[in-house]
């Protein structure tokens, strides 16, 4: 029986290195790997030794004969990957467990240094997950000295404070990374923010190299009026508040009025609505901060909005994230069919179509005039395509949201509003800066203008891939300051690696 691959799927390609079959696609190098929702592997090729479940950091790789009812569409999901591809029916003479179907590469992850190539010491601002995916590349394949700088007094970066608390197995990534803090060559400083303790030019004084991986630190803006008003947050700011981030106050987060709307529909726009209907007492055994679970509890939210620019076939979201939303207990799903381009975008769908997860979703025309409450006591999350907001309406606090419709502009009463239309990064001391973008400009990771100074993840890319797509990012990155290095082009530290952490200690302490 052919295994299979399911939500919580990280796509950081660490399953696709141990298969002796080479059936898990798409692999690092090959043109989907880093776009698509997740790594599937190929009932057909699938040999059933289980190296993929014993090696995945997450948990997401399961026998198909023990996947549970919710997630059986994983076996279907992971086969279509494969029966659009014409490519299959090649032969692979590589393997001694006889004939395996397919035409892809071998994945490669191997470093080729020469053997004299000397150590390094490389900074690395941010212990996210494409900081440590940089760390753990310098640490396997050279005999670098790293230096991790965070200026949060917490490592994990979105592994602590980004990924929702109902799912853990995503958060079991950072068990990965855990013994890279614990390296004999590895030193560590929290609550060391460059630009305010110390500047990039000290940094770089101290070190051959320095990477930034500080990711995409604010949100984008709707740029409508209103926009500000009380009770209108960003979806940055309630991930970060029921994980416990240290600079986002218990009482950030008011959730007294039965319906909160949602603007974007991406996998954190889905988070925030679960996280807003599911039942208290689900979340209690997570790591959600105690004042979020507390605010939950007594919550008077009964209904969230979700609104989205495009239809349903443009979807933000990945397909295992809406499967979940399909299986949360207690809570009714249901689509605002306001809109006559939405059914058939629904019902025609193909099987690879995020759209086609929809089946089987009611719709139904809304009066948006009707209490939340008037659905029979459920919580409910509701899905409404081709719907743009115009404006945060009220006076002192927030009481509904303009919107765009079919048959023209509608108030949707609501004393909440979550603008969640994506991460933005933010302008990094003595580092160009791209605003449009809101990247450092950089050529496969090396920063334009400043020799030994690289950027990783979302400040290198842009918020696009999930934790997972940090690993081949990383390996980019380092490829190119290794490439440097053996080039002898990184500029030489002033001051040594003693010097450096007598820095950072005194001016933590000033």
């Amino acid at each position: 029986m052919a295994f299979a691959i399911t939500q919580t799927c990280c796509n950081d390609a660490t399953c696709v290195s141990v298969c002796p079959v080479n059936c898990i696609h798409p692999t690092p190098g090959e043109r989907d790997f880093g776009s698509t929702e997740m790594l599937y592997i190929d009932p057909k090729a699938c040999i059933d030794c289980g190296a993929c479940a014993d090696a995945c950091p997450v948990d997401a790789v399961f026998p198909v004969d023990r996947l549970t009812e919710d997630q059986r569409e994983y076996a279907e999901i992971n086969a279509a990957y494969f029966e659009q591809d014409e490519t299959r029916a090649v032969p692979d003479a590589d393997t001694d467990l006889g004939p395996v179907f397919h035409a892809w590469g071998r994945p490669v992850f191997d470093r080729v240094l020469p053997p004299d190539f000397g150590p390094l010491r490389v900074a690395i601002v941010g212990t996210g997950p494409a900081g440590m995916y940089a760390a753990k590349d310098l640490l396997l394949h050279t005999p670098a000295e790293v230096t991790l700088i965070d200026r949060l007094p917490v490592a994990g970066g979105l592994v602590r404070f980004g990924v929702a608390p109902d799912h853990p197995a995503t958060r079991k990534v950072s068990e990965t990374f855990a013994h890279v803090h614990a390296h004999p060559r590895v030193r560590t400083h929290l609550g060391l923010e460059v630009g305010t303790h110390i500047t990039a030019e000290e940094l770089a004084a101290h070190h051959d190299a320095v990477i930034y991986a500080v990711g995409a630190a604010t949100d984008r803006r709707l740029g409508i009026p209103g926009e500000d008003r009380p009770g209108s947050i960003s979806a940055t700011t309630f991930v970060a508040w029921y994980n416990g981030h240290p600079e986002v106050a218990p009482d950030a987060v008011d959730l007294s009025a039965e319906r909160v709307v949602v603007v974007g529909n991406g996998n954190v726009a889905l988070d925030a609505a679960r996280i807003l209907v599911s039942d208290p007492e689900t979340l209690a055994g997570t790591e959600i901060a105690a004042h979020a679970l507390r605010e939950l509890r007594r919550s008077k939210v009964r209904e969230v909005v979700l609104l989205a620019r495009r239809g349903p076939e443009h979807a933000a979201y990945t397909r295992p994230e809406l499967l979940a939303l399909k299986h949360l207990s207690g809570v009714d799903l249901l689509i605002d069919d306001h809109d006559p381009r939405i059914g058939p975008a629904v019902d025609t769908a193909g099987p690879r179509d995020k759209a086609a997860v929809l089946r089987g979703v009611p719709r139904e025309s809304l009066d948006w005039s009707v209490s939340p409450d008037a659905a029979g006591g459920r919580r409910r999350i509701v899905l409404r395509f081709h719907s743009a907001p115009l404006e945060v309406c009220g006076d002192d606090a927030t009481r509904a949201v303009r919107v765009t419709g079919a048959s023209g502009e509608v108030e949707i009463p609501a004393g909440t509003v979550l603008r969640a239309i994506g991460y933005r990064g933010v302008p990094q001391a003595g580092l160009p800066f791209d605003e449009a973008g809101g990247t450092v400009p950089h050529e496969r990771g090396r920063v334009t203008g400043r020799p030994g100074t690289y950027v990783v993840g979302w400040i290198k890319r842009g918020p696009s891939g999930g934790i997972g797509a940090n690993r081949a990012c990383a390996a980019e990155t380092v490829g190119t300051l290794l490439a440097d290095a053996v080039a002898g082009t990184l500029p030489a530290p002033s001051a040594g690696a003693k010097a450096f952490h007598r820095l950072a200690r005194r001016r933590r302490r000033g």
